[in-house]
């Protein structure tokens, strides 16, 4: 099914371009929508002829769901936006700030639900079990388990965490419809307030989902660590050409889904010219913008291949750092000025005064009249 909505559709156009993702944006948002809201027709009134509070707060929570399926559609079209002198590097990130809009929606609804459902606890109407209001629910579930799947599809191919947050909400919509369930089924057995108690749970599962995709888009704003196996393929790109020796420093700026600048430094051979060091770079520049899109910036530096005595130093300050995880790159030579970089990873107990202290005081570098005088840089990274 989605592979035919995708062609009706999408048509020819690449889902990877801005309006593309704009199209499977509009196509999940209207899905999205005309399927909520049926959802909440149904169960509200089936909720209604029960008496049942957790089957009238799910279906509330189909309703805020369709409201979120609007959000998701004008993020969609924001993001969608070219790039303007106000806004140099697009409007992707307009998709965060809808996922978080979604959020606030999602959990405002919980609150409400959850109160409502707590009073139900303390004062409980009679609930009317039927077959026709259990066989209503489990077509629920049925349709959000297909409707999570659909999201997530979209979601991955186009990388959209709006999309994503919404078939994460999907999910918890079925466990929340299974609550609302069993507080149904458990009204046949006991006067105790079970829908009450069902309905509490199901007020907790949307304000969880709620806090979720808080948590996931906040650190998409933020900046969390860059996906590794992305991270991998771009040195792999980098590393193709036989000149380039080495590759650090790897950053990635995420500014919205299919918008992503990244800088690295690599280590070329001194001896070569300005011309071919310049000629590496930007080959290797464009080999990662046309392999992953992302717009690439490499900062060259000058090596000294196959020297030994640098080898031994670089083998010597490492194993001086080794309970800390520390590596040397970046070991350049000027004279008896030394330069290079020390990477340690983020959970390194030291401060960067007390690695360059530790480095500082190895032979070459102490005492009256030293081999070397180094200029470090302590660079923390990920493990």
């Amino acid at each position: 099914m989605t592979e035919l909505l995708l062609k009706v559709f999408i048509k020819d156009k690449d889902i990877s371009s801005p309006e593309g993702r704009r199209r499977v944006g509009t196509l999940a948002g209207c899905v999205g929508i005309v399927c909520n809201i049926l959802l909440f027709l149904l169960k509200f009134i089936v909720g209604r002829l029960a008496g049942s509070i957790s089957v009238i707060s799910d279906a509330f929570n189909n309703l805020s769901d369709s409201g979120g399926c609007i959000v998701t559609l004008i993020g969609c079209r924001l993001a969608a936006k070219p790039a303007d002198k106000d806004h140099p590097f697009g409007h992707g990130r307009g998709e965060y700030l809808t996922s978080l809009i979604l959020s606030s929606l999602i959990m405002l609804m919980g609150f409400e639900l959850l109160k409502t459902s707590a009073e139900k606890i303390v004062s409980p109407d009679e609930v009317r079990f039927s077959i026709v209001t259990a066989v209503s629910l489990l077509f629920s579930v049925g349709v959000k388990l297909l409707l999570g799947s659909f999201y997530a599809r979209l979601g991955n191919m186009i990388s959209s965490p709006v999309l994503l947050a919404s078939a994460a909400d999907s999910r918890s919509d079925v466990a929340a419809t299974a609550a609302a369930l069993l507080g149904l089924t458990l009204s046949l057995f006991t006067s105790l307030p079970a829908d009450g108690a069902m309905g509490v749970v199901v007020s907790l599962f949307i304000i969880r989902s709620g806090l979720d995709i808080i948590k996931d888009t906040v650190d998409d704003l933020l900046g969390k660590p860059a996906d590794r196996e992305l991270e991998k393929k771009i040195i792999s790109l980098v590393r193709e050409d036989d000149r380039i020796m080495g590759v650090h420093d790897l950053l990635l700026h995420n500014y919205g889904p299919g918008k992503t600048i990244a800088s690295c430094h690599a280590e070329l051979d001194r001896s070569m010219s300005f011309v071919d060091v310049h000629d590496a770079a930007d080959c290797a520049e464009r080999r990662v913008y046309s392999a992953t899109g992302v717009l690439m910036t490499i900062h060259t530096d000058p090596v000294e291949p196959f020297c030994s005595s640098l080898y031994e130093l670089k083998t010597e300050i490492e194993k001086s750092l080794s309970d800390i995880g520390g590596r040397v790159h970046d070991l350049q030579r000027n004279g008896k000025k030394l330069i290079f970089d020390i990477a340690v990873p983020y959970g390194c107990p030291l401060t960067d005064e007390e690695i360059l202290s530790r480095a500082a005081g190895l032979a070459p570098f102490s005492g009256s009249d030293p081999e070397y005088i180094p200029t470090v840089t302590v660079d923390r990274q990920q493990e």
